[in-house]
């Protein structure tokens, strides 16, 4: 008894709760994703089949020509490539607008902080859904943005903006902006001004104090506001069907085809097994790479 108080109480505790949430909610449902990959796809079992048993032998096929298929096919690789490419430059943006908002919010007096702070969370009390179709009424031929364009003389005809990339980054960019100021924010409201002040006494101009010492000091905000943007960005599914037209590609288009269009779920969860090991593989490297840094100091 004491032995399981023990386990159950203080740090053990703390480490165990997040750890039996990510098997649960992460490992549990990818280890079943990773064992349809490998299953012959039936029509009568949308799971497939992984093991036979016939005349009393069990048979285990382990199918890998889904893989092989995803990389030998033009089509997945650009896919990938491009879902890739519209996730580094929804990241970008991202953080070339929210790093300014975050840098203003943090500097601001306490007394407004919480009315920034709402500003950028009030999105989130409407409907995702809803926000994206508004970008559709915003940015359609005979949309407000047009219409305006067109009432002020800035242009004589309708400017395609809907589907196309330009809507889909547009889109993209507006719905992942406040996951990015939000971790900028909590790291520049705690930064100590007195650095600032110093490189100010030592000769350093303003701009030069922000790039050397205010930059790097908010390098792990940036880290996280950037991994929250790129890692569902790659995965986006309701943006590129409503603002990116049918010429965009993206990885999460090509599985819903795959999983309710053509009904192949074999295929489709080594697409999203691919997609997995193309975001956690690069993390898992570049977390090492940032330990051995700090235990090397």
């Amino acid at each position: 008894m004491n032995l399981f108080k023990h386990f159950f109480t203080g740090r053990r505790f703390v480490i165990a709760v997040p750890s039996l949430w990510l098997t649960f909610a992460f490992l549990v449902p990818f280890l079943i994703v990773l064992r349809i990959s490998f299953a012959e796809a039936d029509v009568g079992d949308p799971f497939g089949t992984l093991v036979t048993v016939a005349d009393g032998v069990m048979t285990l096929k382990v199918k890998i020509s889904n893989y092989l298929f995803i990389l030998q096919d033009d089509l997945y690789v650009l896919t990938y490539l491009s879902s890739l490419k519209f996730a580094a430059i929804t990241t970008a943006l991202c953080l070339f607008i929210g790093y300014p908002f975050a840098y203003f919010m943090a500097r601001a007096k306490p007394t407004i902080r919480p009315v920034l702070l709402m500003l950028v969370m009030m999105p989130f009390w409407t409907s995702f859904l809803l926000r994206i179709y508004a970008w559709k009424g915003i940015l359609a031929n005979n949309g407000i943005l047009n219409n305006f364009l067109i009432s002020i003389g800035a242009i004589a005809e309708p400017l395609h903006l809907m589907n196309t990339q330009f809507s889909l980054i547009i889109g993209m960019t507006y719905a992942y902006l406040p996951f990015m100021i939000l971790p900028l924010y909590a790291n520049l409201v705690k930064m100590d001004v007195r650095f600032l002040e110093a490189a100010a006494d030592l000769g350093a101009t303003p701009f030069q104090a922000f790039w050397r010492v205010t930059v790097p000091l908010s390098k792990s905000g940036i880290i996280a506001g950037s991994m929250l943007v790129f890692i569902p960005s790659v995965g986006e599914y309701v943006i590129p069907e409503l603002l990116g037209g049918p010429e965009t590609l993206m990885i999460g288009r090509q599985l819903w085809d795959e999983f309710f269009t053509n009904n192949d779920w074999p295929l489709a969860s080594a697409v999203t097994v691919v997609v997995i090991m193309l975001i956690l593989v690069p993390m898992a490297i570049f977390n090492k790479y940032k330990a051995e840094q700090e235990d090397s100091r």
